[in-house]
Parts: structure tokens; C-alpha cells; sequence
């Protein structure tokens, strides 16, 4: 399971939709139309379903700026 995810259409950056499925779950999926707020850019942004991705969750990824994030719970070790 994943967080799905859409790119802000003004700063580039990724964001959560606040919606979960698992990656082949969501590619399967019949093409839909959505809305969800940025909290980066404070406005509503419109989006469909083929522009979007399922982050999986503790995957490291790089954003535009280059600085790597973790999503979900980051386990630590001795």
C-alpha cells in the first residue's frame, strides 16, 4: 500500500491526495477526476488519475530541490 500522489501544477512538487491503494490496484483503475488541496500552495488543484502515482510507503525519493524525504514510518537501527 501507498499514498497516492499528483504534482503541484505551480511549484513542481509532489503531494499527497489522501487516498491509499496499492500500485497495480490503481493502475487498473477506471479513469477518474479528482480535487484535492495543496498545502504548499494553499489552493485547490484538479487532477485525473492518469496523472498521478502511488508513493509506496518508507520509499526515499528526491524532489525537484533535490533533498530526499521518507514517507511512513522510518525504522532505526543500532
Amino acid at each position: 500500500m501507498g499514498i497516492v500522489m499528483v504534482k503541484c501544477p505551480e511549484t513542481g512538487r509532489a503531494i499527497p491526495t489522501g487516498m491509499e491503494a496499492d500500485r497495480s490496484s490503481f493502475q487498473c483503475a477506471p479513469v477518474f477526476f479528482s480535487r484535492v488541496f495543496c498545502p504548499i500552495c494553499k489552493t485547490n488543484h484538479e487532477w485525473f488519475a492518469k496523472d498521478a502515482w502511488v508513493r509506496e510507503l518508507g520509499r526515499r525519493i528526491r524532489s525537484h530541490s533535490r533533498v530526499a524525504e521518507t514517507v511512513g514510518p522510518v525504522s532505526k537501527t543500532a
